[in-house]
Formats: structure tokens, sequence, C-alpha cells
């Protein structure tokens, strides 16, 4: 009988001979497909001078080394309840947290929401293979590539003047992949803020997964499976009691205690007032303090003094989960070291999305 490939066979064939098998096209048991990026295993040695002979984080799960992790090429959109990796789409936007995990989730054993161990080990090969991505983070281009662009999917009105925000998943060029090609995984560097798994904030308090164990269970404040890194996000001046959001000065610093929350009304509140933000790069420690290797394995804490000049925000009081990335309007401040602790998890707006990842 001779053999026949079915149509899903010959396009994730196509998908795999057209990118060398750096991609692949994986379909769930409904039949819908998701174009995901392999990223093989490596070393920390690999990516940080000096940092041990041993697999990433990302590659551990419940103490099992994985020869490989598998990425969505595309920021995710959302049909039939799930999460899927499409390119040319309009990003999925207005997802809460949990919202996100559970799309991912839905797609069976082995997906989840990417995960901060995830996205810290691409940020890092990017830096240490001397390519940091561009991408949508002025209005439908790059900041400082004005020529590159993408296609815009959504506009909006402020202060009475039209603004193009996000683009089409993919839509960019190759520089808009974390390898500068088109077998990349694509728009790391802005268009909308991804949520992430495994990296929480409490009360200031820095809270991770341990390894990549990204069925760690979940849930508001519940952190009893949790790695407590020991390790604070402070400010280096005092917070207020403003509701009005502000800034308020100085910068977010790493050490053993909070003493500066910056909201001072209630410091234990998931409020969203007070904040503080500086560079990745200069995210510094508290005189005396010596910042854990784990968060530099992680992307918390810098590894040395340049990170293109990526954000970090934070509101150390209350619970914040992570986002990653930046969006459309962060210019220089977004690409992937930016980060953001200061959402709670019930943030959803236009301007946040995530995308799904799988581990066998």
């Amino acid at each position: 009988m001779p053999f026949v490939l079915s149509i899903k066979d010959t396009y994730r064939q196509a998908v795999e001979s057209a990118t060398g098998g750096k991609n692949t096209v994986m379909y769930d048991d409904k039949g819908n497909p998701s174009i995901m990026v392999c990223i093989p295993k490596f070393n920390l040695s690999d990516v940080i001078n000096g940092a041990p002979n041993v697999p990433h984080p990302a590659f551990v799960v419940n103490g099992v080394v994985k020869s490989e992790i598998w990425i969505s090429k595309y920021q995710n959109i959302v049909h039939d309840g799930r999460a899927y990796s499409i390119p040319f789409q309009d990003p999925k936007t207005y997802v809460t947290y949990d919202q996100a995990k559970q799309y991912c989730a839905a797609k069976g054993a082995g997906w989840h929401l990417m995960t901060n161990a995830e996205w810290a080990a691409i940020a890092l090969w990017c830096k240490k293979n001397g390519f940091m991505p561009r991408g949508n983070n002025n209005f439908g281009k790059d900041h400082s590539a004005p020529h590159e662009r993408g296609k815009v999917t959504y506009k909006y009105t402020s202060g009475g003047a039209e603004y193009e925000g996000r683009v089409a998943t993919g839509s960019g060029p190759a520089s808009w992949s974390h390898d500068g090609t088109n077998e990349g995984i694509f728009d790391l560097n802005g268009n909308v803020w991804e949520w992430v798994d495994g990296l929480k904030l409490i009360d200031g308090k820095i809270y991770v997964h341990q390894d990549n164990n990204y069925n760690t269970p979940e849930g508001y404040r519940k952190v009893d499976q949790w790695v407590d890194t020991g390790v604070y996000i402070d400010n280096t001046t005092p917070g207020n009691a403003s509701t009005t959001s502000p800034d308020v000065g100085g910068d977010p610093v790493l050490g053993a205690e909070r003493t500066n929350p910056m909201f001072t009304t209630d410091p234990s509140s998931d409020a969203y007032y007070g904040y503080s933000y500086t560079t990745f790069e200069t995210l510094g420690a508290k005189s005396g303090f010596a910042v854990p290797d784990l968060l530099k394995h992680l992307a918390i804490a810098p590894i040395d003094a340049n990170h293109g000049g990526d954000g970090i925000w934070v509101r150390n009081y209350g619970e914040r989960v992570a986002l990653r990335g930046g969006h459309w309007a962060d210019g220089s401040l977004a690409a992937v070291f930016a980060l953001r602790l200061s959402n709670p998890r019930s943030s959803s707006n236009h301007g946040i999305g995530f995308r799904s990842a799988y581990i066998a």
C-alpha cells in the first residue's frame, strides 16, 4: 500500500524543511496547529561567563534534564479556549495571568504558559551571542531602526490623536526574532507585554519555581511549593501614601529586607499606586548584600552593566506577577530583559498578552 501524507504531515514537513528542523508544527486534539521553535539544551556556562557547567534551569523539570524546550514562535491568539502560535494575527490581549495559564494548559500535557526560566534562557542566549532582537517598541516600528515596521493590527486614540499600537505576529523583519533569522522566536521585544509563570513578588519578596517545574501549584499569594529566594526588592527612597500612581522616586534595589514599601498606607495591598523603576542593568544591591547567582541565572538581576538599557518596573507591596518584553510604546526600555513586577494577576488591558511553551 503506498505511503500517503496527510495535509497535516505535509504542512509540518514543509515548515521543518524550510527551517532546517528549527521549527515544527504541533497539533492539538482538535486538529489546530501551533508553530513552535526548538531551543536545544545549553549550560549556564554557555551564556554566563564563569557560571557552572550545568544545564540552565529552563532545561530541568522535576529533576529531569530535558534535551530541548519548544517555545511559541509567535505571541499567542486564543481560539475555542486554547492558545495558538500562528503568524500574521493580532495577538490576544485583555487577558489576565490566570486566564493565560488556563489557555495554555487546556492544550494538554506538556503545554504551559511560558515560564520566566524559559524567557531568561533565551534572553541570556541573545546577549551572549551578540544579538539583541529589535521589535515594535515605537508605535508600530523599532525606536532604533524606524524603517523596520510590522503590519499594524490595532490603533487607538489618546488625547485626541490616533496612534499605532500592536502589529501582527511575526510581521516584522528577521531582526525582530531572537536569533536574527526567520527561523527564530518573534516579538520578544515590544508589541505586547507577556505574562510569564514562575516569578512573583509578595510584599517585595522574590519567589520563583524550582528549576522549570511549570506545574508548581498556583494561586493568589500561594508559594508553599515555590522557592523563597530570601531576596526583597526594596527602594532607595521611602514610598508614600499617594493614590495617583506616582513614581515614588529613587530606584529599586535588592536586599535582605523591605524597609521602603512604595505604598505606605497598606504595604500588603495589591493596589495600583506608587511604583519605582530603573534600567535592568543598573538594578543594584544594598551595601554588603550579595545577590544570589540564581537571580542572575533567571534574568531577575543583571550579570553585568550591559543589558541594552531595558527597563524594570516594581511595586514592592501586594502580590505582583511577572510580565516581560515591553510593549509598543516603551521605546528603548523594551526588549528581552525588560521586566515588569508591578502588576497584580488580575491586570488585563490592550497591551498585555502571552505565549505558550511545550516540554515533552
